[in-house]
């Protein structure tokens, strides 16, 4: 297995680290002659920012340093680089950071660009340039601003109270203020950017009871919450219930007017409900810009991440706070939750050391699904529920989701697909 992931580089921060983002930086230096680096709040983010950008430089690479951005902020600069990355472990813990490599466009690295990265920084030849060809480096200190300056040109001034969590991350730096020029009355909480997190980073409902109690406390309209590189926002309503990512979907693309959503195997049956024509894509936000690419007025992971291409590829929760502070300004954030069907879902992993999906196809097909999708895992599709089985990318378990429109169906099916599994054990 390779050292990248579909988002990047990311794993426990130990001299190996400091080691790959060298020689990563090396490789990716040789193949672009600038690039614009940022980092998030992460207190080993110095460190492995100055051995990634001294790869950069060494094969002569100019190096423009934005600071502590968020990674929706570099990818919006990147459309004036060939490259920009990201000294950033996303939604992991504080102990973990990483790399993020993204194009032009915003998109990032593709299967392809990672192999041959991969492939160069395996094959460990590494040159120095002359002394009179290494890179410089030097500030480029404009990013969030034009960043802020691109999302106001969307947005009317707004008037409505907004709670803000960007969980000590780089989110910090830029939707307080953004926020605060569009006219909200903004309430922050754990908005310095200190790199310790007050919080588990991923903004997940079990780690988001102080927005929830602060957005009760405070009659606000809407709390938003981050990961630590901003690239995804989830919300609370203005009743202080945490909005399902499936449901924030729905409510971002209506919004949105979107005729064409992108979105992944595991959002909820509800989204097709809704009568936008629906490209699944493999799960990660990476696979949904590559579709997006193709065709596309809105992309989403309902983990969070959402992806407006008009402003670029990545997932943006910059751009995805203003936008949902301006629906809550239009109509209460909690009408629009309620209209939207909630059907029980279930996920579970089992620990499994190898798995072979043809055979346990085979077995899967007694349960009768209407259609079998093999894009990712193994997807079974019924008239009231679905099914997904994917080994993970990271440990030896498979995990299962299971969606149906009552739960009794979804308890029936998991626990059909639980028996077959633990026999294939």
């Amino acid at each position: 297995m390779g050292f990248f992931g579909s988002s990047g580089i990311r794993r426990k921060v130990d001299f190996g680290l400091l080691e790959l983002a060298l020689k990563v930086g090396f490789v990716l230096g040789k193949s672009s002659k600038s690039v614009i680096l940022g980092w998030d709040t992460r207190t080993s983010g110095e460190v492995l920012r100055y051995a990634f950008s001294s790869g950069l430089l060494s094969s002569g690479c100019l190096v423009y340093e934005a600071g502590i951005a968020p990674t929706p902020t570099i990818a919006y600069t990147c459309r004036n680089f060939p490259a920009g990355a990201v000294i950033t472990a996303s939604h992991n813990p504080p102990e973990y950071n990483g790399i993020k490599l993204v194009n032009p466009d915003g998109s990032a690295f593709d299967s392809s660009q990672r192999q041959r990265i991969e492939e160069e920084v395996l094959r460990n030849v590494f040159e120095l340039s002359s002394w009179d060809k290494l890179g410089r480096s030097q500030p480029y200190l404009t990013a969030i601003e034009a960043h802020m300056e691109r999302i106001l040109k969307d947005f009317p001034p707004l008037k409505l109270k907004v709670v803000v969590d960007c969980g000590c991350g780089a989110g910090s730096v830029i939707t307080p203020f953004l926020l605060q020029k569009l006219g909200c009355e903004v309430v922050t909480i754990n908005s310095h950017p200190s790199g310790f997190f007050a919080r588990p980073a991923e903004p997940r409902e079990e780690n988001l009871a102080s927005l929830i109690k602060m957005v009760r406390a405070s009659g606000a309209d809407v709390g938003l919450a981050h990961d630590g590189d901003a690239d995804r926002l989830m919300a609370v309503d203005d009743k202080g219930r945490f909005i399902s990512g499936d449901k924030l979907l729905i409510i971002l693309a209506q919004s949105l007017q979107a005729q064409r959503v992108v979105t992944t195997l595991d959002a909820s049956m509800s989204v097709e409900e809704f009568g936008f024509e629906v490209e699944r894509t493999k799960i990660g936000d990476p696979y949904v810009s590559e579709a997006l690419r193709r065709s596309g007025d809105f992309g989403a992971e309902p983990t969070g991440c959402w992806i407006f291409p008009k402003v670029s590829l990545c997932p943006d929760g910059i751009y995805a706070a203003a936008f949902l502070a301006r629906v809550a300004s239009e109509k209460k954030l909690s009408a629009l939750v309620d209209d939207i069907p909630s059907y029980p879902l279930l996920r579970e992993s089992f620990p499994q050391r190898a798995l072979d999906l043809e055979a346990l196809l085979v077995k899967l097909e007694a349960l009768n699904p209407v259609s079998v999708n093999k894009l990712d895992g193994i997807k079974l599709s019924f008239s009231d529920a679905w099914v997904l089985i994917r080994p993970s990318g990271t440990e030896p378990k498979v995990r299962v989701t299971v969606e149906a429109k009552s739960k009794r169906r979804v308890w029936e099916l998991l626990t059909q697909v639980s028996k077959i599994l633990r026999k294939e054990r």
